[in-house]
């Protein structure tokens, strides 16, 4: 399985950003966003089952972040609106198979894109 993650850039406060996370090889996993700043752990944004099923969100992102699939293209996407500068960081989505209950947990997953940057000016 791999993963390949795009999208990321630099916006101003407030704009608005959509990564893609393409998966290759075996696609029946769970797909996660996570986020990582300089100097600080890589925390969960949002996660999506690729059977269906709710989503998942981080409190700190409900409400701005949308994460979605398409899967006759294999693609997991995360809109994210009303950005803030504390959203900066390298975003990696993820694949797994994690119970519910371990779906914010980096060690639920096994296979992990590279990595994009997003940079949010104030």
């Amino acid at each position: 399985v791999q993963l390949q993650a795009s999208g990321g850039g630099l916006v101003q406060a407030g704009g608005s950003l959509r990564l893609s996370c393409v998966v290759s090889g075996r696609t029946f996993y769970t797909i996660a966003w996570f986020r990582q700043a300089p100097g600080e752990e890589r925390a969960f944004v949002a996660a999506i089952r690729w059977s269906g099923g709710p989503m998942y969100y981080a409190d700190s992102v409900k409400g701005r972040f949308t994460i979605s699939r398409d899967n006759a293209k294999n693609t997991v996407y995360l809109q994210m609106n009303s950005l803030k500068p504390e959203d900066t960081a390298v975003y990696y989505c993820a694949a797994g198979t994690p119970i519910t209950s371990s779906l914010t947990r980096p060690q639920a997953y096994v296979y992990w894109g590279q990595g994009t940057q997003v940079t949010v000016s104030s």
